[in-house]
């Protein structure tokens, strides 16, 4: 509600419910509709593997612009397909939506209709196939953002692209878009090698600097006693 109604970001429950919710080497399945979530093992230590979280240093602000824009035309999206959300809808039903909206609105349909997808896709190849097996499916999210939402920026791309060319096994923005950040899932031995041609690739192109360092999924905010 802060944000919403003080702030007037159109945002909704993902930040809040991943830094109460999360556990230690897991994600967190949420769902948005219900406000249902679970976590999700990923066994990165059993698999060597980090993320690098690579701050782009785009300064972007929710409360105007884009993000907001992006908001308005999902809901003209659901309106004109005759849903509440687009969560009622999926890719059986991009045809028909293809049909009805403007090309700008229904390439926001789309992606919001394919990153759902990909989600639930994501979730089911962590549990049989582990972490190794993601990476085209982050890819592909960041293909979608950068496409059909259109909310990354020059250096998320970049950076994106550098990083899974030097080894990262996929990469993708993360957050609301306009700047901010990107991550990169990396096998241990390549991170530095990655952050290094990161920063060589946004150098030579004349971008800013990143701020890149590595994470770890771990238990979210408790008690401390």
């Amino acid at each position: 509600m802060a944000e919403n109604k003080a702030v007037g970001a159109p945002t909704g429950l993902l930040d809040q419910a991943a830094s109460m919710l999360a556990e230690d080497d897991h994600v967190v399945f949420l769902d948005c509709d219900t406000e249902e979530a679970r976590p999700v093992a990923l066994h990165l230590r059993d698999k060597n593997l980090g993320i690098l979280v690579i701050n782009s240093n785009v300064d972007h602000e929710h409360a105007t612009g884009g993000y907001g824009d992006r908001f308005a035309s999902c809901a003209k999206g659901a309106e004109v397909l005759g849903v509440t959300t687009l969560r009622e809808i999926g890719a059986d039903d991009l045809p028909r939506a293809k049909e009805l909206l403007d090309d700008e609105t229904y390439r926001r349909v789309r992606h919001v209709v394919t990153e759902n997808q990909r989600v639930l896709d994501t979730v089911a190849t962590l549990g049989e196939a582990g972490p190794t097996a993601i990476g085209a499916l982050m890819d592909a999210s960041q293909a979608s953002m950068r496409d059909d939402f259109e909310i990354t920026v020059p250096e998320i791309d970049l950076a994106c692209d550098t990083a899974v060319k030097a080894g990262a096994i996929g990469a993708r923005m993360t957050g609301g878009g306009f700047g901010g950040s990107s991550i990169a899932l990396v096998p241990l031995d390549k991170a530095d090698a990655i952050a290094d041609a990161v920063r060589g690739a946004l150098a030579a192109a004349g971008m800013r600097e990143a701020t890149i360092f590595q994470v770890t999924p771990s238990q979210g905010a408790r008690r401390d006693h």
